[in-house]
Protein backbone atom coordinates (compact mmCIF):
# COMPACT_ATOMS: atom_id res chain seq x y z
CA UNK A 1 0.00 0.00 0.00
CA UNK A 2 1.66 3.03 -0.75
CA UNK A 3 1.46 6.37 1.59
CA UNK A 4 3.08 9.51 0.12
CA UNK A 5 5.29 11.02 2.54
CA UNK A 6 4.63 14.60 0.81
CA UNK A 7 0.78 14.32 1.16
CA UNK A 8 -1.48 15.14 3.97
CA UNK A 9 -4.87 12.84 4.53
CA UNK A 10 -8.09 12.74 6.29
CA UNK A 11 -9.48 10.11 8.14
CA UNK A 12 -12.23 9.70 5.52
CA UNK A 13 -9.26 8.40 3.20
CA UNK A 14 -8.90 11.31 1.09
CA UNK A 15 -5.29 12.91 0.20
CA UNK A 16 -4.18 16.43 0.10
CA UNK A 17 -1.48 18.13 -2.06
CA UNK A 18 -1.17 21.51 -1.36
CA UNK A 19 0.29 24.18 -4.41
CA UNK A 20 0.42 27.50 -4.24
CA UNK A 21 -3.06 28.06 -1.98
CA UNK A 22 -4.85 25.35 -4.14
CA UNK A 23 -5.38 21.87 -3.15
CA UNK A 24 -5.39 18.82 -5.11
CA UNK A 25 -7.94 15.92 -3.91
CA UNK A 26 -8.35 12.18 -4.36
CA UNK A 27 -8.51 9.07 -2.40
CA UNK A 28 -5.91 6.95 -1.01
CA UNK A 29 -4.29 3.89 -2.13
CA UNK A 30 -6.02 2.10 1.12
CA UNK A 31 -9.39 3.65 -0.29
CA UNK A 32 -9.52 2.56 -3.66
CA UNK A 33 -8.85 -1.11 -2.82
CA UNK A 34 -11.24 -1.29 -0.56
CA UNK A 35 -14.04 -0.06 -3.08
CA UNK A 36 -12.25 -2.36 -5.72
CA UNK A 37 -13.05 -1.56 -9.03
CA UNK A 38 -14.67 1.97 -9.52
CA UNK A 39 -17.08 1.98 -12.63
CA UNK A 40 -18.40 5.81 -12.09
CA UNK A 41 -17.48 8.74 -10.49
CA UNK A 42 -19.81 11.87 -9.68
CA UNK A 43 -17.51 14.91 -10.10
CA UNK A 44 -18.14 18.14 -8.31
CA UNK A 45 -19.36 21.03 -9.89
CA UNK A 46 -16.52 24.10 -10.54
CA UNK A 47 -17.19 27.07 -8.60
CA UNK A 48 -19.04 25.18 -5.87
CA UNK A 49 -18.41 26.53 -1.84
CA UNK A 50 -17.64 23.09 -0.15
CA UNK A 51 -17.21 23.01 3.58
CA UNK A 52 -14.84 20.90 5.62
CA UNK A 53 -15.89 17.58 5.84
CA UNK A 54 -19.07 18.04 3.37
CA UNK A 55 -19.52 15.53 0.59
CA UNK A 56 -18.42 16.92 -2.66
CA UNK A 57 -18.56 13.33 -4.78
CA UNK A 58 -19.14 10.25 -5.30
CA UNK A 59 -17.56 7.24 -6.50
CA UNK A 60 -19.18 3.97 -7.40
CA UNK A 61 -17.09 0.83 -7.72
CA UNK A 62 -18.35 -2.80 -7.84
CA UNK A 63 -18.93 -3.15 -4.39
CA UNK A 64 -20.50 0.17 -3.15
CA UNK A 65 -21.42 3.63 -3.75
CA UNK A 66 -19.30 5.86 -1.40
CA UNK A 67 -19.11 9.47 -0.87
CA UNK A 68 -15.84 11.49 -0.84
CA UNK A 69 -15.27 14.39 1.91
CA UNK A 70 -13.64 17.53 1.48
CA UNK A 71 -10.85 17.72 3.44
CA UNK A 72 -10.46 21.42 3.44
CA UNK A 73 -13.34 24.27 2.90
CA UNK A 74 -13.02 26.43 0.10
CA UNK A 75 -13.79 26.67 -3.71
CA UNK A 76 -13.74 24.05 -6.56
CA UNK A 77 -11.66 25.40 -9.34
CA UNK A 78 -11.02 22.28 -11.30
CA UNK A 79 -12.61 18.88 -11.69
CA UNK A 80 -10.73 15.75 -13.32
CA UNK A 81 -13.00 15.65 -16.21
CA UNK A 82 -11.20 12.63 -17.82
CA UNK A 83 -12.46 10.41 -14.60
CA UNK A 84 -15.42 10.79 -16.84
CA UNK A 85 -14.41 8.59 -19.53
CA UNK A 86 -11.65 6.92 -17.44
CA UNK A 87 -12.85 6.11 -13.41
CA UNK A 88 -10.41 3.13 -13.32
CA UNK A 89 -7.80 5.88 -12.95
CA UNK A 90 -8.93 5.95 -9.80
CA UNK A 91 -7.56 2.48 -9.33
CA UNK A 92 -4.60 2.42 -11.46
CA UNK A 93 -3.21 5.70 -9.97
CA UNK A 94 -4.78 7.58 -7.19
CA UNK A 95 -2.31 9.66 -6.35
CA UNK A 96 -1.73 10.75 -10.05
CA UNK A 97 -3.72 10.64 -13.02
CA UNK A 98 -6.65 9.75 -10.13
CA UNK A 99 -7.23 12.83 -9.00
CA UNK A 100 -10.92 14.25 -8.32
CA UNK A 101 -10.90 18.06 -7.87
CA UNK A 102 -8.74 21.18 -6.62
CA UNK A 103 -9.88 23.29 -3.96
CA UNK A 104 -8.88 26.88 -3.63
CA UNK A 105 -8.31 27.05 -0.33
CA UNK A 106 -10.52 29.21 2.14
CA UNK A 107 -8.37 28.46 5.63
CA UNK A 108 -4.98 27.64 5.02
CA UNK A 109 -5.02 26.91 8.71
CA UNK A 110 -6.91 23.61 8.29
CA UNK A 111 -4.51 22.07 7.15
CA UNK A 112 -3.03 21.55 10.70
CA UNK A 113 -5.84 19.33 11.58
CA UNK A 114 -4.80 16.58 8.54
CA UNK A 115 -2.62 13.44 9.16
CA UNK A 116 0.36 13.35 8.03
CA UNK A 117 1.85 10.14 6.18
CA UNK A 118 3.10 8.16 9.27
CA UNK A 119 -0.19 9.10 11.23
CA UNK A 120 -2.28 7.87 8.29
CA UNK A 121 -0.39 4.86 8.07
CA UNK A 122 -0.94 4.02 11.80
CA UNK A 123 -4.68 4.87 11.25
CA UNK A 124 -4.90 1.90 8.58
CA UNK A 125 -2.40 -0.73 9.79
CA UNK A 126 -3.55 0.04 13.49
Amino acid sequence: MQIPEDLRYSTDHEWIRVEDGRARIGITDYAQDALGDVVFVDLPEIGSAVEVAASISEVESTKSVSDIYAPVSGTISEVNADLGDAPERLNEDPYGEGWICVIDLADPSELDQLLSAADYRGLVEG
